[in-house]
């Protein structure tokens, strides 16, 4: 008797069911969809954020110390190094597939033929490991310096070993000096003199269009440093900072043994950078704070936006069934008011009533489930050129919201349903 009376009930108001469930299905949809981009949307910006350079910063030690005691950046006045050899390492620790790019750096004086001085960068461009752990790593600052616009010429490429006897030049020593793409020039270092084919000319915006850019071989070779570098830029996928975080940044012995291995076993950029000190003999790994600070801001407003942009989507659905839902009853009264006449109890309507509505918002939550995934999809390929992963977690959090929204939006024609009276309205009035 039960299903018989909701499918008659379908039957006759199909037209407001089909509202109902259309309702739903808004609100479930931009809720599936926000909450699937919402998910996956750290790795998505942190992904796109890493355009605009390295987080972490590698130095020696020694280095270090100095810089903080004299306030000297991150020029080398210690006479410490880096092994090269030590680089691979980088990939080993916990949060290895977090390190999605690193590069090192070595610099040289050199001299040009007419005598004036140089910087001279040696780096990785498109460099190729084999990783101790079988893994291979293509890195360097073609990728780390996406932002630099090649004005002349192209990238030099390693891969295909003519970069060992080429050089990138800064548009501004390339103006001063007159070298444009494919000249040679000659540098004369402390140990040894290059003859390089200038690949390309680029412009970065800032104190590398005065530098020359080479090989980290080539720029050992200017050096006399086989085998060391000066520092490690690291760009890396990290989870914002909290409390905890900030606690160990300061001092990681302070954390209890609960306290660390949940701080350890967490992509922050502390322990990212705690990890790779650990792995790479006499260094300091600091964080950018200005890359890695503003990267935290920015995802969590933006997972603030598609918070509140599923809420209000949510209390729009909750106010449309409300509308919907009490026009229904209004409609029925007389239905309504005779089963309360026959022996009804308020219980048994209340159950009919949401019964009915719940299989509609079900009908409406699984069409705006999957209409969801493919509103999370479009967006995940409009605005950041790729897939967005689906959670498992979005299902259940989107069928509570669908049952919470349906059953609040039916509180206040439920209201009106207890108040009727049988008499009043059977008898018209």
């Amino acid at each position: 008797m039960f299903v018989r009376m909701i499918g008659k009930a379908f039957l006759r108001q199909w037209k407001k069911m089909a509202m109902i469930a259309f309702t739903i299905a808004l609100g479930a949809s931009l809720a599936t969809a926000m909450l699937s981009v919402m998910m996956d949307v750290g790795d998505k910006v942190n992904q796109e954020l890493k355009a605009y350079g390295a987080n972490i910063m590698v130095v020696p030690k020694d280095t270090s110390v100095i810089g903080e005691l004299y306030d000297v950046g991150d020029e080398n006045i210690s006479g410490a190094y880096l092994k090269e050899d030590e680089l691979g390492k980088i990939k080993t620790i916990f949060w290895a597939f977090n390190i999605v790019d690193y590069a090192p750096f070595i610099t040289a004086d050199a001299k040009l033929p007419d005598g004036s001085e140089v910087e001279v960068k040696g780096t990785w461009f498109n460099h190729h490991m084999d990783l101790p752990t079988g893994e291979q790593l293509d890195a360097g600052v073609a990728s780390m310096r996406s932002w630099w616009e090649i004005t002349e010429g192209d990238w030099m490429n390693e891969q295909d070993g003519s970069a060992s006897n080429q050089a990138m030049v800064g548009s501004a020593l390339a103006k001063r000096e007159g070298i444009h793409a494919g000249d040679t020039i000659t540098l004369a270092g402390g140990k040894s003199q290059e003859e390089l084919s200038v690949a390309g000319i680029f412009d970065a915006g800032g104190d590398e269009d005065d530098q020359i850019y080479v090989t980290l071989d080539t720029a050992q070779s200017l050096a006399g440093l086989d085998g060391k570098v000066d520092s490690i830029e690291v760009s890396a996928l990290t989870t914002p900072d909290n409390e905890l975080a900030e606690k160990a940044a300061r001092d990681p012995s302070s954390l209890s043994v609960s306290q660390y291995e949940t701080w350890y076993c967490t992509a922050y950029v502390s322990s990212i950078c705690y990890q790779i000190t650990e792995v790479i003999s006499d260094s300091v790994a600091n964080p950018v704070r200005q890359v890695a600070d503003s990267e935290g801001q920015i995802l969590e407003k933006t997972q603030l936006l598609m918070i509140l942009i599923t809420i209000l989507s949510l209390v729009g659905a909750a106010l449309g069934i409300c509308n919907l839902v009490t026009a229904s009853v209004m409609e029925r009264s007389q239905e309504i008011g005779l089963m309360k006449a026959v022996g009804a109890h308020n219980p048994a309507i209340v159950g009919l009533i949401l019964t009915e509505i719940l299989c509609t918002g079900l009908i409406g939550g699984v069409l705006g489930f999957f209409a969801g995934l493919w509103f999370a999809q479009i967006i995940g390929h409009t605005v950041f050129a790729s897939a967005i992963a689906i959670r498992p977690m979005v299902v259940p959090t989107v069928t509570l919201l669908v049952v919470i929204v349906t059953i609040t939006g039916c509180i206040p024609a439920i209201r009106m349903l207890l108040a009727l009276r049988p008499t009043e309205v059977l008898h018209g009035r």
